[in-house]
């Protein structure tokens, strides 16, 4: 049998961030599946920001949904049957055109909701004491995202940016740790 070089030494490659940026996708999902459970939400994680639209909107379309979350129509259609089987939306004909199918959110899903905020509350604190031990990730998503649609990979290969690359953050040698506040004075 052949051995295969360990995946994980491939990842410490920059060059794979695309596939780090999944794996940690795919952990995030995983734990946060565990405190779902623990708290009794059923919404399928990666389902979450689909049903917190409708905290804001009585009734939806697929597209009405795929642009507010800047997802495709196709993944759209296919998380909103789980919701469905589940019993937090219900599916019904628009009013003025019967071809578009509308989805609205259930008692059951507006319990849900309830119970995914109590959850993201949790959460957020979590990802605060996470941020604490190994830095900002969250907000370094966002500036990389953003500077990624300004000026997308492709653009980046072809010609290379004079600014020098900022130097990340001193690595934390350990059992050192700070601490923050938040705004209600609690970590």
């Amino acid at each position: 049998m052949t051995e295969l070089p360990d995946a994980a030494s491939d990842l410490a490659d920059i060059s794979f961030l695309g596939r780090l940026s999944e794996r940690l996708s795919a952990l995030l999902e995983e734990q946060t599946q565990v405190v779902f459970a623990q708290h009794g939400v059923v919404v399928p994680v990666r389902s979450c920001s689909l049903l917190t639209v409708f905290a804001r909107v009585d009734s939806a379309t697929a597209a009405d949904l795929a642009r507010t979350l800047d997802q495709s129509h196709q993944l759209i259609m296919q998380k909103l049957p789980k919701l469905v089987r589940l019993g937090l939306l219900v599916q019904g004909r628009d009013a003025t055109d019967s071809r578009r199918k509308v989805f609205r959110l259930t008692a059951a899903g507006r319990a849900q909701l309830d119970q995914l905020a109590r959850c993201r509350t949790l959460i957020a604190r979590a990802y605060r004491d996470l941020a604490e031990e190994v830095g900002e990730l969250h907000v370094q998503l966002l500036r990389t995202t953003d500077a990624l649609r300004a000026r997308p990979l492709h653009e980046r290969v072809a010609a290379p940016s004079p600014v020098t690359p900022q130097a990340g953050p001193a690595p934390r040698r350990a059992g050192r740790r700070t601490t923050r506040r938040s705004l209600t004075g609690q970590r």
